[in-house]
């Protein structure tokens, strides 16, 4: 039972690579030898990006920056912050990337704050794709939408972190706007997906972290 007008694994691979790793739980922080994909390893401190999202940061963590959603759209985050400061951080805002893409959703457009504050560069552009496609349809969403088995890991310069979890949409449905028929199909793999995100420190402040980099593997069975 799960959206049947727009397939979320046909607009997934349509806009990120996938993966070959496997989800999973324990601890899956890297090694000063491991590298994050998508993420610089320098140790050079980053510049201020010139992508809308920059201007809509505050120079902190935002106040006032909505991504509220209706009460029929639940968005679960299933996991447990980890101890490191800056992973934690960047799993709040991971997060909040995803409530931002729905809010958008809800909002009907693409440039919506929440949107621009949350996310940078590639990450940008997969939230206005994921936002686009269900505004082309005339769609928004409705159920709950299960994240959960979240594990990060930081890239050895520290203004990287990736954030990984599997996605469960078994519950989670498209619904149009103008009828506000709820459009649903037999439960399948479709449902289920598994999420890599690089989280970038904004260079200004010490508490906002946007996704720049959004990988994803649809059918994901380890998720099941």
């Amino acid at each position: 039972m799960k959206r049947r007008s727009l397939p979320v694994a046909a607009v997934l691979t349509a806009t990120a690579a996938l993966l070959l790793t496997a989800c999973g739980g324990g601890d899956d922080r890297s090694s000063a030898n491991d590298k994050i994909a998508g993420a610089d390893q320098s140790t050079a401190t980053p510049t201020k990006s010139a992508d809308p999202s920059a201007a809509a940061s505050a120079t902190d963590k935002p106040d006032g920056v909505d991504v509220s959603l209706p009460k029929d759209m639940n968005l679960v985050f299933d996991w447990t912050k980890p101890t490191d400061k800056n992973e934690a951080a960047a799993m709040d805002d991971a997060a909040n990337f995803i409530r931002a893409i729905y809010h958008g959703v809800v909002k009907r457009t693409a440039v919506d704050a929440a949107v621009t504050t949350y996310s940078t560069g590639d990450g940008l552009t997969y939230a206005k794709t994921q936002i686009e496609s269900r505004l082309k349809g005339d769609w928004t969403a409705t159920g709950t939408r299960r994240q959960y088995q979240a594990t990060t890991r930081s890239a050895s310069n520290g203004n990287a972190v990736e954030v990984a979890f599997c996605v469960d949409s078994s519950k989670f449905y498209g619904k149009e706007v103008k009828t506000g028929k709820i459009l649903k199909t037999t439960p399948s793999i479709s449902d289920f997906a598994y999420f890599k995100i690089v989280m970038v420190k904004f260079p200004t402040g010490d508490n906002l972290w946007q996704a720049s980099k959004v990988f994803v593997e649809t059918k994901a069975a380890q998720c099941q």
